[in-house]
């Protein structure tokens, strides 16, 4: 049976939460001593932002305006030109660069990614925790002091200058970058994925190679990145281990590698204090050549960093 009418309650009516504030004190107002000090702070530290980008930019744009107007393809292709000789360029500075750092990445590569992993997957044991206390110190390792050590390792065994004993140089350099970007890379790999693999029978050496690695890459490789950008503008450790050299380091498909090798960093250093244009014009374009091989490789790093984030 329905109920009638007059069987139903009558309404219930709510109150106003808001009844009674008065809204127009909450408007920003800059006579008020509150809001007032949040924009004189805000208006601060954009000048300040601002005002910490311009010897960046005023580098960025020397450099386009005095290596710019240098650049063509002679310069990627000629040898380095004698003093009071015109022309020249510096393709052995490029070639040397790649292959020092190609043969660092090879060296150190390896090392660091089995160190990342042990740290990742130890307890916090004694050793865990003072290699990775060594890792932080050596991230503020003085570059000249790796070239010291490499020159006393390797140049004096050898007997001679080598693109070999660069490469060790940059490598040392490379070591902590790499090693504390890929345990924390490892680490942020979501537990449920190795307890997943381990159910699955998986061995931990499986898991390892085959779920955290794969998972951890954009994250390691971010690291590698990073390092090769480091040590590709380094000049100190090249000078007491590469040196430098007005040859090609590829001849005819053969590299000599255990030979004085140019790079761009040192060529640089070479020719800005020289006292002829020509050397000082060059030494501006390769300054540009090597900010621009710097930064490609920190923006792939940075991609991969950003890839790495938005996995779920």
């Amino acid at each position: 049976m329905n109920p009638s009418m007059s069987d139903l309650s009558p309404p219930i009516e709510i109150a106003d939460p808001f009844e009674g504030v008065d809204f127009s004190q909450l408007e920003r107002s800059l006579r008020r001593p509150r809001t007032l000090t949040d924009f004189l702070l805000s208006l601060t530290v954009t000048a300040m932002t601002l005002l910490s980008l311009v010897p960046l930019f005023s580098v960025v744009i020397m450099l386009l305006w005095r290596g710019g107007r240098k650049l063509s393809l002679a310069v990627f292709t000629q040898l380095p030109p004698a003093p009071l000789e015109q022309g020249g360029g510096f393709g052995n500075a490029i070639v040397g660069t790649l292959i020092i750092v190609a043969l660092a990445v090879v060296a150190s590569v390896p090392v660091s990614l089995l160190t990342a992993i042990y740290l990742a997957q130890a307890e916090e044991s004694r050793l865990a925790a003072a290699v990775r206390f060594c890792a932080k110190v050596l991230t503020g390792f003085p570059s000249i002091l790796a070239g010291v050590f490499a020159y006393g390792a390797i140049v004096l065994t050898t007997g001679g200058y080598s693109a070999f004993a660069g490469a060790a140089a940059l490598s040392i350099l490379m070591l902590p970058t790499i090693i504390l970007t890929a345990e924390d890379a490892i680490r942020m790999v979501p537990a449920r994925m190795k307890d997943a693999a381990i159910g699955m029978g998986a061995t931990t050496t499986q898991t390892v190679w085959m779920v955290l690695l794969p998972t951890a890459m954009p994250g390691i490789l971010t690291g590698v990145m990073l390092a090769v950008a480091r040590a590709a503008g380094e000049t100190a450790p090249l000078l007491f281990t590469a040196l430098f050299s007005n040859y090609w380091l590829v001849s005819h498909g053969h590299a000599n590698l255990m030979q004085p090798t140019a790079s761009l960093a040192v060529l640089v250093y070479n020719f800005a204090g020289m006292p002829f244009e020509n050397q000082v014009e060059l030494a501006w374009a390769a300054a540009l050549v090597l900010v621009l091989l710097v930064l490609a490789a920190n923006l792939i790093g940075q991609s991969l960093s950003a890839r790495q984030v938005q996995q779920p």
